[in-house]
């Protein structure tokens, strides 16, 4: 499984202010998610509780959220203490979640990327699913399988690179490196390709797959223009979707 989250917790926190985070995954992401009024939502690899409290603000009824990093579970409840929602924290594996079936959504921003392998990923498809009650609904965004990122532009612009070392091929690790105005801190994810999400996802029990674009806010267009986001909106390194248990 991927970074050890724990030491760059608080510089990946302040990484989520970068303008794409929020005028093009931000945005598309709550789109994908849609109204959430009045359900039960999980929220795995929580990370500090960027869109667990986002879903919480749109009028959840209840939120869980979970990530394998302690630190950043801390980070989340420090945040939940100074400003209380009414969200639970916990730290916990999204291949072995073991939660009750009661939620009508799960949402995840940047797990599947871990995986390294097809069984990993089945896993974690798996886990997800055991969590929905019947008919509920999966929204994650998601490193891009279907973009070879050993071909990938830069994408300094927007404040990180990615790079592989070695061929392109099913497992490959994906470096993701962000810049800061402090400094830099990198992020490790894996290749599986669009077919291995499907068959994971099939597997699972979802159906109704669909693969989201990524949308460029009009807050966004106005602020920088359609130049600036051309690159990302031409090669986009993320991707999002959204299924039915």
């Amino acid at each position: 499984m991927g970074t050890d989250y724990d030491p760059i917790a608080e510089r990946y926190k302040r990484s989520k202010q970068t303008p794409w985070r929020s005028h093009i995954e931000c945005f598309t992401f709550m789109n994908a998610i849609g109204d959430v009024k009045g359900l039960a939502v999980l929220d795995v690899a929580c990370g500090e509780g960027f869109y667990t409290r986002l879903v919480r603000h749109g009028g959840a009824a209840r939120v869980t959220g979970v990530d394998l990093s302690a630190g950043m579970v801390e980070l989340a409840s420090r945040q939940e203490a100074q400003a209380p929602l009414g969200i639970e924290y916990r730290v916990g594996d999204g291949r072995a979640l073991g939660l009750a079936p009661e939620y009508d959504l799960v949402v995840a921003a940047y797990l599947l990327n871990y995986a390294t392998t097809r069984d990993e990923l089945a896993g974690m498809c798996a886990s997800i699913a055991r969590c929905l009650k019947p008919g509920g609904r999966f929204v994650t965004v998601n490193s891009n399988p279907a973009l070879d990122f050993s071909r990938a532009p830069s994408y300094r612009p927007y404040g990180f690179e990615t790079s592989v070392k070695g061929a392109w091929r099913e497992g490959a690790p994906i470096t993701w490196t962000f810049f800061l105005d402090d400094g830099t801190f990198s992020i490790e994810n894996y290749h599986l390709p669009v077919c291995a999400h499907e068959e994971a996802l099939r597997g699972a029990g979802f159906r109704a797959i669909r693969w989201l674009g990524p949308q460029l806010s009009p807050d966004g267009h106005a602020q920088h223009g359609a130049g600036f986001w051309k690159t990302f909106l031409d090669a986009p390194p993320v991707t999002f979707i959204e299924c039915v248990k």
